[in-house]
């Protein structure tokens, strides 16, 4: 099998791509894209015209969108069972959680990160509702079960671990107890580990270079 080429930038939300490559334990090269530079290049704009990381090339299909990768590996690899099989009726959660975290999950953070106001009748239009109804519902669903799908780990809590964290760093969410619990709970998985310290070696590199 031919190994899959990931750009990249370990600033990135290449990040949490690079999670699920480990946990799915594919063959994949990194490709380091830089911002305002590389990442605008013609060649690279060619495989993906937004210009921007992470991307996965994998026999020769580009596919772009962190929740449409970790998807595409999840599916790709279905022997680490980090997706419901499509005939499985928690597939339909599944893929909710998915879509959550990719659509109204991120945009109510970074709406909130810019100081967007997004309340009355702007949150009635808005894809996310109101940030705080965004963030609620997640917390309820992490108040009652350790995983969002079934029983066991998906690449939907890969995806909800990654941004919580981050988020939460940043304090543009604040600090819950589920979503805390959560977060580390996830995040102390040896594929996230592993994924922590190789981009972390990269950003030595790049700082020293």
């Amino acid at each position: 099998m031919a190994a899959m080429t990931f750009y990249t930038h370990p600033w990135s939300r290449g990040r949490i791509v690079r999670w699920m490559l480990e946990e799915v334990g594919a063959d994949y090269e990194v490709v380091i894209k830089e911002f305002g530079k590389s990442m605008k290049a013609p060649d690279y704009l060619a495989l993906n015209p937004m210009g921007k990381v992470p991307a996965l090339v994998d026999r020769g299909v580009v596919i772009t969108e962190v929740g449409a990768i970790c998807t595409y590996l999840a599916d790709r690899f279905p022997e680490k069972k980090l997706a419901p099989p499509i005939d499985n009726p928690e597939r339909g959660s599944y893929l909710r959680w998915i879509f959550f975290i990719a659509g109204p999950l991120e945009m109510a953070t970074t709406a909130k990160s810019f100081g967007w106001d997004i309340d009355g009748e702007k949150a009635v239009s808005a894809g996310c509702g109101r940030i705080e109804d965004t963030v609620n519902t997640l917390e309820k669903e992490l108040q009652k079960r350790s995983y969002l799908c079934g029983d066991h780990f998906t690449a939907a809590d890969l995806l909800a671990a990654s941004y919580l964290g981050w988020e939460m760093q940043q304090k543009i969410i604040e600090e819950r107890p589920a979503f805390r619990e959560y977060v580390d709970r996830i995040g102390a998985r040896p594929a996230n580990i592993r994924a922590e310290e190789l981009d972390n070696a990269l950003i030595g590199k790049l700082e020293t270079a």
